[in-house]
């Protein structure tokens, strides 16, 4: 399980040594929901009386049979700086409470990745002065039943100092709608990095679909049956580094001096290193770093930036932490007093059943750092060597436990602590790991959307989609996809719910990286949708939509939804397009501009039955509209994709 990168604090006592008080979603900082009423809550003797104030109003409630408390402030405007006080058997005073818009920031890795890792990153760090948005974030964790709380490290107030690990896409967001609304922000990011949907779903709502439920029955079988820690006795048998659980590698007078090296980071399936490049198994790293008298004894963060698949680290001998999700990134807290002037050694171990392998990040993101004082660099040669072969084992076993990947156990331990917290929506940035899944898909999203909206208790409250950017490496012809099969259920789910919509980023993809760093459009994208249609504003929210296919001879004309100021087409000629018959063969189509339609041929398709656009992972799509939104991908046809049936 990923350790945070700051220690974790319940932020008030625990009542009778169980619960805490004041839930510790509530700190300092924090932002109240504005123009309804705000539920607090906390624990304690059964029949306690509590009594909440804030800006002159005041709820009291007394502690039921099961020790909770919970009470309905008054409806407030928007504004603060308040202080909020909680009186009872216990007194908390919280200060610099704000009063406006609160927002869910979840999903998978590009929801979790940070500011510090986007463009511009450095400029846009020194400007961040915002006092008027706030950030939270829930540490990862698991869970096999809901639960009542979660540790947290506080309310963050976005500055130079704090917004570096925002949520990029969530801070983005924010900034947009405070610069445009004038109204306080609170972001509440709860995401982890190569996660699927299901595991953020409840298992009330995931019951009637019947496509998870023998995976539930395992959890449950497991919960009340614990077993040992099979990946213990794993390494210890098969690694070489670990043997009999004493990680000799990690040692700080380990001698490897005889190993080999190898830049970081850097993906193992492209280094042309013939230990590693087909490597599925464990490898370990070693680097030394001579660190200055400032750096002794202090706390700081080790940034490795994402690993596939798992890895466990070391600091001068002393293990600081472990990672399993191929998408995370790594930031392990360096313990006050393991530092020392001088000579410090780290050891990674890094384990990759399949695919690429090792640490696969930029050299930005791989770093030591301590408040106050300039990051260490750590991009560049490690000595390393191969600890285990998977070829040459048994099959490496997956810890429940620690597996977010099981349905339900996010929505357990990283929604359910936050329910029923004021808020106004949420954003979502999530698919990838649901790609081959995605008809399924198609149900399973509308689920999980309405299943969080009826836990929060909130109403049908606004949940914009990002919808999946462009990715991997193009193709030189039409054909299925996965990835657009995902695209377009999340398209599909955007536009059949209410208070729902999408933010294509379709155009701001890069091919060799999952993680595009251009997190600045997506989301001002998605405070488009939120201007429009939450809060009403005369901004076009999206790129053209598609609404209606006319066949006219040898051609198929295309009309268009959210067309703007005007269709317009960016980087050249018309591109993306395909074009099909009843025999479902698709080929590269002539597109053209005709007024505010699109008109769609081939010459290889005198009868043609159906068009595609952008339906590849990284399709040359070059439809805009004249604000700059890029059209939403589609096809015209619903014949079964390549995902149809699976689950």
């Amino acid at each position: 399980m990923k350790l945070a990168a700051t220690a974790l604090v319940l932020t008030v006592s625990l009542a009778s040594g169980a619960e805490p008080f004041l839930s510790p979603v509530f700190t300092d900082n924090m932002v109240l929901q504005r123009d309804q009423k705000d539920a607090v809550w906390g624990w304690s003797k059964p029949g306690d009386q509590v009594t909440v104030s804030i800006a002159g109003q005041s709820a009291t409630s007394s502690a039921g049979a099961d020790g909770k408390w919970s009470v309905l402030l008054p409806p407030l405007p928007a504004g603060g700086p308040h202080t909020l006080t909680v009186s009872g058997p216990e007194n908390v005073t919280l200060n610099n409470v704000l009063v406006g818009d609160v927002w869910i920031c979840s999903g998978q890795s590009n929801m979790e990745w940070r500011v510090n890792d986007t463009n511009n990153a450095q400029a846009e760090i020194a400007a961040a002065n915002f006092p008027q948005i706030r950030h939270i974030e829930i540490p990862h964790v698991t869970a096999a039943e809901p639960q009542k709380t979660v540790a947290t490290d506080g309310w963050k107030v976005a500055s130079p100092e704090t917004v570096s690990r925002f949520t990029a896409v969530g801070f983005y967001f924010g900034r947009k709608l405070n610069e445009d609304l004038k109204v306080p922000i609170g972001l509440i990011h709860t995401s982890w990095g190569g996660t699927i949907a299901e595991a953020w779903t409840s298992k009330e709502a995931l019951t009637p679909m019947n496509d998870f439920n023998q995976a539930m029955a395992d959890l449950e079988r497991r919960t009340k049956t614990p077993e040992p820690d099979p990946q213990i006795a794993w390494y210890a048998a098969n690694d070489e580094g670990s043997k009999g659980g004493s990680f000799p590698w990690a040692a700080t007078d380990f001698d490897d001096s005889g190993w080999s090296t190898m830049n970081q980071p850097q993906e193992w399936t492209a280094s042309n290193i013939p230990d590693v490049t087909a490597l599925d198994g464990s490898v370990w790293l070693r680097r030394s770093v001579d660190l200055p008298a400032d750096f002794a004894g202090k706390e700081a963060v080790l940034s490795l930036g994402p690993i596939d698949d798992e890895d466990a680290a070391w600091v001068n001998g002393q293990k600081i932490g472990e990672t399993a999700g191929f998408a995370t990134p790594r930031e392990y807290t360096v313990p006050t007093g393991l530092l020392k002037e001088g000579k410090n050694v780290i050891a990674v171990r890094v384990m990759d059943a399949s695919g690429k392998g090792g640490l696969t990040g930029t050299a930005e993101t791989v770093k030591l750092e301590s408040k106050g004082l300039n990051p260490i660099p750590l991009a560049g040669p490690w000595h390393y060597k191969v600890g285990s072969d998977l070829t040459k084992t048994s099959a490496f076993p997956r810890r429940m436990g620690d597996n977010p990947n099981v349905p339900t156990v996010l929505y357990n331990a990283m929604i359910a602590p936050l329910l029923p917290y004021g808020i106004k929506g949420a954003i979502w940035y999530q698919g990838e790991s649901n790609a081959g899944r995605a008809a399924q898909y198609r149900k399973l999203l509308p689920t999980m959307i309405g299943d969080w909206r009826q836990r929060f208790g909130q109403g049908e409250f606004p949940f914009y989609i990002v919808q999946l950017a462009n990715f991997m490496q193009a193709k030189p012809e039409p054909g299925e996809s996965e990835w657009a099969e995902l695209r377009e259920a999340q398209a599909m789910t955007a536009k059949k719910l209410p208070n729902s919509g999408l933010a294509v980023a379709i155009d701001i993809g890069e091919a060799n990286d999952i993680h595009p760093r251009n997190k600045q459009d997506v989301g001002k994208r998605l405070a488009l949708q939120a201007l429009a249609k939450t809060y009403g504003q005369k901004v076009v929210p999206s790129g053209p939509e598609f609404r209606e296919a006319k066949t006219e001879g040898g051609t198929i004309r295309l009309s268009f939804d959210y067309a703007g100021g005007g269709l317009v087409v960016k980087g050249g000629g018309l591109k993306g397009f395909s074009i099909a018959g009843a025999d479902k063969k698709f080929v590269w189509a002539d597109a053209k501009i005709d007024g505010g339609t699109v008109v769609v041929s081939s010459p290889q398709v005198p009868a043609p039955a159906a068009v595609r656009y952008a339906w590849t992972e990284n399709p040359d799509a070059t439809l805009f509209n004249a604000e700059g939104l890029p059209a939403i991908p589609f096809r015209t046809d619903t014949w079964p994709g390549v995902t149809e049936g699976r689950k």
